[in-house]
């Protein structure tokens, strides 16, 4: 058993909505300014909060989610990434036990005890006083092995609720309040339906983080929380925790890399760190497109497109009709395709949004009509019960899903075979998911590569296979 100290703190709230996300980039950002090495995380399978928190650090985001992942793999990863790291800031989510079940499973609180991490509550103050002891009070009760180590006010009025708040929680907990976030006077972060506006639509994303980092620098005991940090305790680990995360990986030489694209712009932005890091691993190229700009396909062995926002750049997506005949091309000569949400809803036939049509790639035959209230939401598992490209019958396939949209048959000749039974969340209908069509892999489901290690490597030998049958049909 190995012993190295890791500096690392979880910023917590009671709810949603509490301010941990402000809080958590005001500090990233504050100390980034500072010239630390922050390397920050996401507990759970947010895309949106962890953006932000790499734009705060100016470094990636890693995620971290007891239901997507063992705890040995958080470990592992954990470890990993914050060997490197002067102080690892782990955002959590929701409120602090709020998991997927009566027992808190998979909730921030169980994460911060398997990394065994100290906890700063961010409390939402909002016309309230002397309550917020009871509330931190009840956080100590509920789960004593948990390290509840101070405590961030927000939402404060002024001078006079500060004082009360602060005297109450300290006299009655015994917690130091660290610092009082004021009510802002406008929003730096707008929210939108999915949480906080995505850092790549905000035009001055990094003015806003810098007057995040300001404020929390001005409001808050930047020296006792780094300290609260360093002292986190000594991180004890086994061998496991110490090796690289995607280890086996096949060493295929360069020369044979397959190409390998990724749709990433200001239509399609979801892809977790690990995900694109394994494909490399497993010895692809990856080649980064834009799919708003003019200009088709390049040629490629193999596609992934993560999901995003495709309703809010329809008219832009439409508009490069190139993008949309070269990819309806290369998918019925067979070129590998995997697609999440919004990349599913890409490969479509046409999307509907706000009364107005719009045409996609019309490679399967299914319109996806976007309304104004979430259809699927929330942590997901698919069984495969079919044959496909990319997973073995009997997979189960743990994720998550966030869409607005419903999937509508338009051409029974494209529709594919819907390859996987919902076992959990939405889906297509609430029974079946996952469309297969020619090398199609189209799905609703988010998944995380480290807890499918052999999504990377499926894709890449499917991606030599078909650069291999391109060859072959030339000769």
């Amino acid at each position: 058993m190995l012993q190295r100290n890791f500096p690392r703190l979880v910023v917590a709230g009671l709810k949603g909505g509490a301010g941990k996300t402000v809080a958590s980039l005001g500090l990233v950002r504050a100390w980034q300014k500072q010239g630390l090495r922050i390397i920050p995380f996401k507990k759970g399978p947010d895309y949106i909060d962890a953006g932000w928190l790499s734009q705060a650090a100016k470094r990636p985001c890693y995620n971290l989610d007891p239901f997507l992942m063992s705890r040995e793999i958080i470990r592992k990863s954990f470890a990993f990434r914050a060997k490197n790291a002067d102080i690892s800031v782990i955002e959590g989510n929701r409120g602090l036990f709020d998991g997927v079940d009566e027992s808190g499973s998979s909730s921030t609180a169980e994460l911060a005890k398997w990394i065994d991490a100290p906890v700063v509550l961010v409390l939402d103050c909002t016309k309230m006083t002397r309550t917020a002891a009871a509330l931190v009070l009840g956080c100590q009760g509920l789960d004593p092995g948990l390290r509840v180590e101070g405590v961030i006010l927000n939402h404060v009025a002024g001078l006079r609720h500060e004082t009360i708040v602060r005297q109450s929680v300290e006299k009655y907990t015994g917690i130091s309040v660290l610092g009082a976030l004021p009510r802002m006077k406008g929003d730096p972060i707008p929210m939108r339906h999915l949480g906080v506006t995505p850092w790549e639509e905000h035009p001055e994303a990094a003015e806003a983080l810098d007057r995040l980092g300001r404020m929390v620098t001005e409001s808050v005991d930047m020296h006792a929380l780094a300290k609260i940090a360093d002292q986190s305790g000594e991180w004890k680990f086994g061998s496991m925790d110490a090796v690289e995360l995607f280890p086996g990986a096949e060493e295929i030489p360069l020369s044979q890399a397959p190409l390998v694209g990724v749709l990433r712009d200001g239509a399609f932005q979801f892809y977790y760190p690990e995900n694109l890091e394994a494909l490399e691993k497993a010895g692809a190229k990856l080649i980064f497109l834009d799919s708003l700009q003019g200009g088709g396909l390049p040629e490629l062995d193999a596609l992934y497109i993560g999901g995003g926002f495709p309703e809010t750049q329809a008219a832009r997506l439409s508009a490069n009709e190139a993008m949309r005949r070269d990819l309806y091309q290369a998918i019925h000569r067979g070129l590998p395709v995997y697609a999440e949400c919004g990349g599913l809803m890409y490969l479509g036939r046409q999307l509907v949004w706000q009364g107005r049509t719009y045409p996609m790639a019309g490679a399967i035959g299914w319109d996806f009509v976007v309304g104004e209230k979430p259809v699927g939401h929330g942590y997901s598992a698919l069984e495969v019960v079919s044959q496909n490209p990319f997973y073995d019958i009997g997979t189960i396939l743990r994720g998550h899903e966030f869409h607005y949209s419903r999937p509508v048959l338009a051409d029974k000749e494209k529709s594919g075979k819907l390859s996987c039974r919902v076992v959990r969340g939405h889906g297509f209908d609430g029974q079946l998911e996952g469309i297969t069509f020619k090398n199609i892999f189209g799905t609703y489901t988010h998944i995380h590569a480290l807890e499918r290690p052999e999504w990377a490597t499926r894709l890449v030998k499917i991606a030599i296979e078909y650069r291999a049958s391109l060859t072959t049909g030339q000769k």
